[in-house]
């Protein structure tokens, strides 16, 4: 028997057979160790380096130094903030001579293959330290090119966020890059210090961050647009009256063109031509919203406006914390004269703005820097290679794994009655798509989302279909409008551009990657469940029978008869499934089974195969239930680790069997779900509400010694804690269902 720490540890041991309370007790300490904060927001300059569809930093310098001579050197400088040891694979593609200095040490050198082979890709593993870790490339120019292509692999998923070094670009993002030299300046010396001045030593770091002397001196709307005729611009920030109370806030300045004020959504200056202005406003003490609208002017654009009190000047402060700028304004612009914008929906950072009546463009909020813009960042928990994510908030990450979680919060929170784990819950996931906009336009803007990169970045069902799914099963709680245009962004694509076998089995093209050409028995829960409630919601039949039409296709591939368990994957390279039933692989299948056959219809053409379906998958898998209770990582191998995933899997899709009654013998069933419930609770949730036993994120392989031996468990990876709560909140359910037909066959009696 596996033991992941002693029974006196246990939940059980304290709780017993209070599932409830162990159900909160689990719900609990996931949301006090994943707090609500939400995206992080920082200056970034578009002038700087950009990424590329890949997510790879785009730092070609011949591009930006057309006339760099061959034999000149330039250099990029990067951070990377890790709150804990990470492991990434990162790519390296050289246009030119290359070095790749890691934290200090030479990472890498070029050699001229990789510098002159096109399309050439380096693989590097870097283990990132807690902490700063610096990044410092050195480039070459040559005829072939001057620079490189650097970024994580699998960017969308394993983020990595470059800060800027160097004292004052204190937490701007992105890189800082040079201007060639014609020798190594670092060559046999140390490397600049990236906490340091960015003045100490000869060299131009850009993109430049400050203004000019002749362009301080222009007013605001002439330094950040130019003269425009026609257009306007708005600024919004925040006027601090907190040391007086129920003052006389004085608002008084001048401008060059006409001029609207309000503060806290009330007009308060109107300005039809150039002029001055002075106005008295009562205001509380506290922090008011203070927007302008600003029209430019004949021969030039800007205003003043300054704000008194008693006497005394009041401070004006940023309407957000944005890392890398002490700029207490934000702007949007530049706007069609004839735009106007609802100034309640200017209070926040979470929209874009239309720049024509049409809303053929829109635009975001930006700085008083050159080039300068407000972005948010996701920069709360980070994927290594093992997909562990240290002790960071998963809060506002779009994610399969926190799919399930979402769900499992969903469903403990109706049975607990518990409304504050509802609303972190729905908080989680509209903080997701509530940029969902934003998040496309960024992309368009950047080349590379700075948040909800899977979603943008839709390529495979893992990107979509569990947390899409998750977030319909909150459409249930709060008919929020905002989740329909991704849920109809995910259906169309899971119904009409995924790819597709002939029979029109789901599976992977994955080009040049380790799963070129496989299915995979965990794309059952990444689609169906999402399909089936896109179907509840809209009424598509097209979703409700592809959900039910890929079971059997599904089973046609990876079901091995014999055992009547799943194969984990099919490679159509080698035309024959792995022949590995991996343990979540099938959880996922008999998951996703109960989810379709919950809202099948008793008429449908393909249920009664389901129903079957079912029936002969839990057989399989009952009879590989060990002694503990639990099932092993590699279902049919005894010599396997027992694994808590996909017992709480089996233990969720057993109790629902019996309660909706698709057993044809349902009393086995029932034993076997209560004794894997009380397995977990022994085995698997300690008292403090951990949860253990639980195997990182998978690949795949035709060797059971890949699941046994590398795929080691992970303390509260998110595969687990989701899918714990929904096999509680399972077995509660069947628990009560059972003692009301006990009763009911009492009073019959």
């Amino acid at each position: 028997m596996t033991t992941y720490f002693n029974e006196m540890e246990s939940i059980h041991s304290r709780l017993g057979e209070d599932d409830s309370r162990t159900l909160k007790v689990l719900a609990d300490r996931y949301i006090g160790a994943n707090p609500p904060i939400p995206f992080v927001f920082r200056a970034f300059y578009r002038s700087g380096i950009l990424q590329n569809a890949q997510g790879l930093y785009d730092l070609n310098l011949s591009s930006r130094w057309p006339e760099a001579k061959p034999g000149q050197y330039a250099y990029a400088y990067g951070l990377v903030w890790s709150d804990g040891e990470r492991n990434l694979d990162v790519l390296l593609q050289c246009l030119g001579p290359i070095q790749l200095y890691f934290n200090d040490e030479l990472a890498y050198r070029s050699n001229v293959i990789d510098e002159i082979k096109p399309d050439a890709c380096v693989k590097l593993n870097l283990n990132f330290v807690k902490g700063w870790n610096r990044l410092f490339i050195k480039a070459k120019h040559t005829a072939a090119g001057f620079g490189c292509l650097f970024g994580s692999d699998e960017a969308k998923v394993r983020i990595l966020h470059v800060l800027t070094p160097f004292a004052e670009r204190q937490g701007q993002a992105g890189w800082v890059y040079s201007a060639p030299v014609d020798r190594d300046v670092f060559e046999n010396t140390s490397l600049p210090d990236a906490l340091g001045s960015e003045q100490e030593g000869d060299l131009r770091w850009l993109p430049r961050c400050d203004w000019s002397e002749s362009e301080l001196a222009m007013p605001i709307g002439e330094r950040l647009f130019g003269v425009q005729s026609g257009k306007q611009f708005y600024g919004w920030t925040k006027l601090d009256q907190t040391s007086y109370r129920s003052e006389l806030c004085a608002l008084e300045g001048s401008s060059t063109g006409p001029l609207t004020v309000w503060v806290d959504g009330t007009r308060v200056v109107e300005l039809i031509d150039e002029g001055s202005f002075r106005v008295d406003v009562q205001l509380s003490s506290g922090l008011h919203d203070l927007i302008i609208r600003s029209r430019s002017g004949a021969a030039s654009w800007g205003c003043t406006l300054r704000a008194s009190a008693a006497g005394e000047r009041l401070a004006l402060l940023p309407p957000r914390k944005v890392h890398g700028s002490s700029e207490a304004w934000f702007y949007v612009g530049l706007l069609d004269g004839d735009v106007e914008l609802n100034v309640a929906e200017l209070t926040r950072t979470d929209q874009l703005y239309a720049t024509d009546a049409y809303a053929r463009a829109k635009t975001y909020w930006r700085l008083d820097r050159p080039d300068a813009w407000l972005r948010p960042y996701y920069e709360n928990a980070m994927l290594s290679n093992k997909w562990t994510v240290g002790n960071v908030t998963n809060y506002a990450r779009w994610d399969y794994p926190l799919g399930v979680t979402i769900y499992g919060l969903l469903q403990a929170g109706r049975l607990l009655e518990r409304q504050d784990m509802i609303a972190y819950a729905l908080d989680h996931v509209r903080s997701c798509t509530k940029m969902f906009e934003y998040s496309l336009w960024d992309r368009e803007q950047y080349g590379f989302p700075a948040v909800n990169q899977q979603l943008v970045m839709m390529k495979m069902l893992d990107n979509c279909g569990s947390f899409g799914s998750a977030m319909l099963e909150a459409f249930k709680e709060e008919q929020d409008a905002g989740f329909l245009p991704i849920a109809e962004r995910i259906a169309d694509f899971i119904l009409h551009r995924l790819e597709r076998k002939e029979d029109g089995a789901f599976y992977r093209i994955c080009k040049d990657e380790y799963s070129e050409n496989t299915m995979w028995a965990d794309d059952l829960y990444m689609s169906t469940p999402f399909l089936c409630r896109y179907a509840g919601i809209t009424g598509s039949s097209e979703a409700l029978d592809e959900a039910a039409k890929q079971f059997l296709l599904f089973r046609k591939y990876l079901y091995m008869p014999d055992q009547q368990i799943m194969s984990h994957v099919f490679d159509f390279k080698y035309q024959k499934p792995t022949g590995i039933p991996w343990g979540r692989g099938n959880g996922w299948t008999l998951f996703s089974l109960t989810e379709v056959l919950e809202v099948l219809p008793s008429e449908h053409l393909n249920r009664a195969a389901l129903v079957e379906f079912f029936n002969e998958l839990c057989e399989g898998y009952v009879e590989l239930q060990a002694d503990s209770g639990l099932w092993h990582q590699v279902l049919n191998d005894p010599e396997a680790y027992e694994e808590a995933s996909c017992t709480a899997m089996f233990t969720y899709s057993f109790a629902r069997g019996v309660r909706f009654g698709w057993f044809q013998e349902p009393q086995h069933f029932v034993g076997a779900a209560l004794k894997a419930w009380r397995a977990l609770t022994r085995l698997a949730i300690d008292s403090q509400g951990n949860v253990h036993g639980v195997c990182s994120g998978s690949r795949y392989a035709f060797t059971a010694d890949y699941y046994k031996k590398d795929l080691l468990t992970v303390t509260n990876d998110n595969h687990g804690v989701g899918i714990m709560m929904l096999a509680g909140t399972e077995v509660v359910k069947l628990k009560h269902w059972l003692g009301k037909q006990e009763l009911e066959r009492s009073e019959s009696e």
